[in-house]
């Protein structure tokens, strides 16, 4: 190891799989890491778990891959080359100037403390490396009735299950697309609710074209077969059926769900007419797949690809130098992908190369992972015919409340489709969610108006970033925090110290050959276990 890797100091932005994964794997080659998440629990979406104030007797059972989780958690809290801060929102990344000397990678602006908490402390990092692993949030697409109370994402569901142990009702339909319906159905099982059945979008041709294409490539992954016949097993015991080509259409009801409609789909996704049937329900759980959390990667200058994804080379490099993304950022392909990518990330973050022998192991796992997140995508994603199911006064945008009879109309009125324009005509994507959930529908929306409208679709090239996803301040920063931080850029940047209680500052490094580039700060390892 050279002395040069031993002084680097390594920001990764995530402590789920991929985040957990950078950070084990660059301290194991002697970089400074300083791992941030927004929660106050190491462990993602993926690994949700029970506060540390309401322990499980048997939390395993909660979830797959526990151990691997535990084992990450623990080299880190027993580590003091790595600083682990929670509670930690990562509100914007300044790219570092062209041409600077001894530039960082980026700089980080931080607020640290509960988000509804009056008083957040501020924290700006500046290290030679990032590795973004900001994750994914459920994608839902809209219909009529899902603004009512009692409709809830997959994800949603799946963390009140096994974060509170609390059943989102007795009744409960399951729909959407892609195989994460089976473990969340399972997880409300567990939690104690009834489900009345699982109704996957994509119908059997489609699924076996996506999942059946080269059998002995799937064959490298033995263990998705294990799990996949673990969830089968529940769902047999509990009899619960499993509906292709089949979708909540409609959800019904006065003050909450009290019923739904499903009805079979072409392979389009485009609603079969005459095959509508209405259940009774109390709860609707749906998930279509995942969006990426593109906002800080798009502030820091990331390649996003036409599948809105970030694009990264063999090395998990996102583009600009001393950037790296692993996990559900560069697609959606599970616990798997994001802990190879992150080894890999993590390692080349700390100044060693993919063709390394000691990732080598992770970088076969990484090319199985890619696999299957191919084949989930050939088989499960998102068909243009979903929006066949729409009324025009079913709501694209529930934080406003806009329908989508009126981004139709309007875009018709204005013979354009551009997002922006949209926006500021009919406020959707202006609520409280910045566009995260109604995004890509309004987008989805114009383009399938756009021959309508006499417009070319509002789809962003390749090389641009992604509208609905470029935002300068990434997460709800008040105005004194915003007027304060920039009350400070004269002052310096606050120690770790004083943003995370049990961070300490180690003696500062040698001033930089620049003397107009201050040098990344140095930062210890918290002295409490997360």
């Amino acid at each position: 190891m050279s002395a040069a890797d031993d002084r680097r100091h390594v920001v990764v932005v995530g402590a789920g799989p991929a985040g957990l994964a950078a950070a084990v794997v660059a301290r194991g080659r002697g970089a400074r890491v300083t791992l941030l998440d927004a929660s106050d629990e190491l462990g993602g979406q993926y690994w949700r778990h029970l506060p540390a104030s309401r322990p499980a007797a048997r939390e395993r059972i909660l979830h797959h891959g526990w151990d691997a989780f535990t084992a990450l958690r623990e080299r880190l809290a027993a580590d003091d080359g790595c600083a682990i801060v929670t509670g930690a929102q990562v509100w914007a990344i300044e790219r570092p100037a062209d041409g600077a000397v001894h530039a960082p990678a980026a700089v980080l602006h931080v607020l640290v403390g509960q988000v509804d908490g009056s008083r957040r402390a501020p924290l700006t990092l500046r290290p030679d490396a990032l590795v973004l692993a900001t994750g994914a949030h459920d994608r839902t697409l809209p219909f009529p009735g899902w603004d009512l109370p009692g409709v809830f994402t997959a994800g949603a569901a799946q963390a009140l299950a096994k974060g509170e142990r609390v059943a989102i009702g007795d009744r409960v339909v399951v729909a959407g697309a892609g195989p994460f319906l089976l473990p969340v159905a399972v997880s409300l099982v567990q939690a104690g609710a009834r489900v009345v059945g699982i109704h996957e979008a994509a119908r059997v041709p489609a699924l076996a074209r996506g999942w059946l294409r080269d059998p002995l490539g799937l064959a490298r992954a033995p263990h998705k077969a294990a799990e996949l016949a673990g969830y089968v097993s529940v769902l047999a015991r509990e009899r619960i059926g499993y509906a292709t080509g089949s979708a909540v259409v409609a959800a019904h009801g006065t003050d909450r769900v009290e019923a739904v409609t499903v009805q079979r789909l072409d392979a389009s996704w485009a609603p079969i007419p005459g095959t509508e049937r209405r259940i009774a329900v109390d709860a609707v759980c749906v998930g279509h797949g995942f969006t990426p959390r593109l906002e800080l990667p798009i502030a820091a200058g990331c390649r996003i690809g036409p599948d809105r994804f970030v694009e990264v080379d063999a090395s998990q490099g996102a583009g600009p130098a001393g950037v790296y993304a692993a996990g559900e950022i560069t697609g959606i392909g599970g616990v798997d992908q994001a802990l190879a990518e992150g080894e890999v990330a993590g390692h080349c973050a700390a100044g060693g190369s993919p063709s390394d022998a000691a990732v080598a192991p992770a970088v076969r796992r990484r090319a199985v992972a890619h696999d299957v997140a191919g084949r989930i995508e050939a088989a499960h994603g998102i068909r243009p015919g979903w929006t066949g199911w729409l009324r025009d006064d079913t709501l694209a945008c529930r934080c406003e409340e806009v329908p989508v009879g009126r981004i139709r109309a309007t875009a018709r009125a204005a013979s354009s489709t551009d997002l922006r324009s949209m926006k500021l005509a009919t406020r959707a994507g202006l609520g409280i969610c910045q566009g995260r959930v109604c995004g890509r529908t309004v987008e989805e929306l114009l383009a399938a108006d756009a021959p309508a409208c006499g417009a070319a679709p509002a789809v962003p090239p390749a090389s641009a970033a992604p509208g609905s996803d470029r935002r300068p301040i990434a997460s709800p920063v008040r105005l004194g925090e915003l007027a304060a931080a920039h009350d400070r850029r004269d002052a310096g940047p606050p120690s770790l110290a004083a943003a995370a209680p049990g961070v300490d500052d180690p003696p500062p490094e040698p001033a930089p050959a620049s003397p107009t580039t201050p040098a990344p700060p140095r930062t210890t390892d918290r002295k409490d276990t997360p």
